[in-house]
């Protein structure tokens, strides 16, 4: 649909309606002084005569011009006003978005859902950085190319760090099908909100379903706040149920559980699936996907070695001492182990020998808890839990109330060698420690299944 003369200036021509956003109408049109295709967004008549809100949609050129030259984001050419009606004009996506996708595909394949989930959270991270929150993140506002990558369009109502806020505790800003729990009840967002949002967005797309769809707005965004993460595989049963404890994570509604960047719960999801599609046995090999911190192993091989002794230790232990936690022997699995080295891009399955019985030296080198940890590393390989327990103690002293990778190896480390010297009851906290960190890996929640079963089956649920 041709718009009216005088909307635009005259360099923009053959100009035609394409749609609408949250705040105006959509046009696509040609710069004749460029001589490329452009998508012109215009704020609407009856917005435009409130200050506030012009002033709201000017700072969404502002706030993305200070994210130029990132691929994933869409570029800004241009904003003025005509008329009294401000417009932006930015680069023209040809490829659609990923609701339009949803709605005419449904659930889409996971690797191409993951390959459009790194093209948002590459997006995402560089506006974080930069102190950009968007606080709309939906299928809609992720335009697609000719060459189906992801473009973050609108930005309409970001709060950009630096700039003079536009909102107000209370206020409630956003689509509710993707609101977070904060946004929901008009807490302050941050980019914990985006990590939110694009968790549910992540879920749609691989389910062809919305966590908390509801019958109503109102009904939807009280499921934000209150409801529970249902399994992907009730939505969609070709799907693995490894992916659950990443979406627990990514859509929880304490903003500090959740992942501390968009490309980190990217990163997750494919590790779940890498998982899942090698998972033959509890004591298969594991592929860790590269990462900053401490080497996988020390998770890898610890997990192993609980796995294949210290489970068969403790039932032994149920039996024969009539299920008293403080009667289990300490345990010294003799087996040989499968764990993975990563020399090479696949897995690479060794076997390791009974461990040599020299004793590590349990004097601390550093108050480092990452040196700590790795120290105590080498003691439980040589099955020396009560060495080592001194050392992960005070790493996890250390680490205290942070969500680092090394503090989920160390949380985890302590819980495995309490299971080993019949403290189950006192592992269980550091392995749900381990769990709110590293949700995904699944030794931590075989480790807790063990602890339970020492326990008697008490201690929290995971």
């Amino acid at each position: 649909m041709a718009v009216s003369t005088g909307l635009l200036p005259e360099r923009y021509a053959n100009v035609r309606r394409i749609g609408r956003g949250g705040m105006g109408e959509i046009f696509r049109a040609m710069d004749t002084a460029l001589g490329r295709a452009v998508a012109i967004k215009v704020l609407d008549e009856r917005y435009a005569r409130d200050f506030s809100v012009r002033q709201r949609f000017t700072r969404e050129a502002l706030a993305v011009a200070r994210l130029s030259g990132n691929p994933n984001i869409v570029t800004i050419y241009d904003v003025g006003e005509r008329g009294d009606r401000p417009f932006i004009v930015m680069e023209y996506l040809a490829g659609g978005s990923l609701e339009e996708k949803l709605r005419d595909e449904g659930a889409q394949q996971p690797a191409q859902v993951l390959e459009w989930l790194e093209q948002t959270a590459n997006a995402l991270d560089a506006a974080h950085r930069n102190g950009v929150v968007h606080r709309d993140i939906k299928p809609a506002n992720l335009l697609l190319d000719e060459h189906g990558r992801v473009h973050v369009a609108d930005f309409g109502i970001a709060s950009a760090a630096g700039m003079q806020s536009l909102t107000q505790t209370g206020t409630v800003l956003g689509t509710a099908s993707y609101l977070s729990p904060e946004q929901a009840t008009g807490d302050a967002t941050s980019s914990a909100s985006d990590l939110y949002s694009l968790g549910v967005v992540a879920f749609e797309l691989l389910t062809g379903r919305r966590p908390f769809a509801g019958d109503t707005i109102a009904e939807e965004a009280a499921a934000h706040v209150s409801g529970a993460v249902p399994s992907v595989q009730s939505f969609n049963p070709r799907l693995p149920r490894e992916l659950d404890s990443v979406f627990e994570r990514a859509l929880s509604k304490e903003p500090t559980w959740r992942f501390g960047s968009a490309a980190e719960f990217v990163a997750a999801l494919r590790a779940a699936f890498d998982r899942a599609a090698g998972a033959t046995a509890i004591a298969a090999p594991v592929r860790v996907p590269a990462r900053r911190g401490p080497s996988p192993k020390l998770l890898v091989l610890a997990a192993a070695l609980i796995l294949a002794g210290i489970a068969g230790a403790i039932a032994a232990a149920l039996v024969s001492n009539g299920n008293d936690p403080k009667a289990l022997p300490p345990a010294r699995p003799s087996v040989s182990v499968r764990t993975v080295t990563e020399t090479t891009p696949a897995s690479t399955v060794v076997t390791t020998a009974p461990p040599p019985t020299t004793t590590a030296s349990t004097t601390p080198q550093s108050s480092d808890p990452t040196a700590l940890n790795d120290q105590a590393y080498q003691l439980m390989q040589q099955h020396d839990y009560s060495a080592a327990l001194p050392l992960l103690q005070e790493a996890v002293q250390e680490l205290q109330g942070q969500s680092s990778t090394v503090a989920g190896y160390a949380n985890y480390n302590l819980g495995v060698t309490l299971i080993a010297l019949g403290q189950c009851d006192q592992a269980l906290q550091y392995l749900d420690a381990a769990r709110h960190i590293e949700p995904e890996r699944h030794e931590v929640h075989d480790a807790m299944k063990v602890a339970r079963n020492c326990t008697g089956g008490n201690g929290n649920s995971d």
